[in-house]
């Protein structure tokens, strides 16, 4: 079996990679793709050239491989077109098995990022392709600039509210993807996977404090409150607007499920919110 991991020197496929190294993988059976393989040098697997908008490379990576893990594109309003590629190239190359990393809910949430992740998995059915969703919870790395922030002006202000979040560390849905990709039997699956604990953003709050080591307090902003300071911050009207709109569909219930999956089959407990935010430090 040989796998294919687009999106390789980021920050969770070169985890992924990792993690089938930890789990027994042959490394000489793991391709790491990315756009520059100079990157992925340190890896210590075969990389070759992958640009989500370039077919043409998409094709020659994809030549003898067997399963692909599509790490979802970072570029946002791009990656329906970016996903199509590899979908379709996928098809076209007949692969095993079709991993792609998704969001919570994907086709029925109101998150405003879930209508891309929405279309990727249509589709992934569209092409007929043996696959499984992997639909990946917040990381716990996105709070570490709030960390930082927090370290310094003793606040956390977000337009949350109450809801929660059930995050897990990048480490541990990468251990999923390779768990998912060296595993037989999850062809089909659809698998929504969050962190052991749903967290708020008091608690949050708390966890700052204790790796501060100073009281850090949340300070629950209404939308209006959280636009101006964003435009405060300088933070063009779009990213703003994108912005206090995660956080609307956090406060809303978007990332709050968690039924155990993701522990499940990692087969051990998530990283803890304190433990997740030291490692992102």
């Amino acid at each position: 079996m040989t796998i294919l991991v687009t999106g390789a020197t980021g920050n969770l496929g070169r985890l992924i990679i990792a993690a089938l190294q930890e789990r027994g993988a042959d490394p000489q059976s793991i391709v790491a793709g990315a756009r520059d393989t100079a990157k992925a040098a340190e890896l210590g697997v075969r990389a070759v050239h992958l640009d989500y908008t370039d077919p043409a490379s998409i094709a020659t990576a994809l030549d003898g491989i067997d399963t692909v893990v599509l790490v979802s594109g970072s570029e946002v309003g791009q990656r329906v077109a970016q996903h199509r590629a590899v979908i379709e190239a996928a098809k076209d190359a007949g692969v095993a098995k079709f991993i792609y990393t998704s969001a919570p809910k994907a086709t029925t949430s109101d998150l405003v990022l879930a209508p891309e992740h929405k279309a990727t998995e249509e589709l992934i059915a569209a092409a007929g392709l043996p696959a499984v969703i992997l639909r990946n919870n917040w990381y716990t790395e996105n709070y570490a600039a709030d960390l930082a922030r927090a370290a310094e002006t003793g606040v956390l202000a977000a337009g949350a509210g109450e809801g929660r979040v059930a995050s897990a560390s990048r480490k541990d849905f990468a251990e999923a993807a390779a768990v998912v990709a060296l595993e037989d039997g999850h062809i089909g699956q659809v698998y929504e996977l969050g962190g052991d604990v749903a967290w708020t953003y008091s608690d949050l709050a708390a966890a700052f404090s204790e790796i501060t080591g100073r009281p850090v307090s949340y300070r629950a902003l209404s939308v209006d409150e959280q636009l101006a300071a964003l435009r405060e911050a300088g933070l063009d009207e779009g990213t703003a607007g994108f912005v206090a709109a995660l956080d609307a569909g956090i406060r809303d219930g978007a990332l709050a499920d968690t039924d155990g999956t993701l522990s499940r089959l990692i087969g051990r407990p998530t990283t803890p919110l304190v433990d997740g935010l030291r490692a992102a430090l």
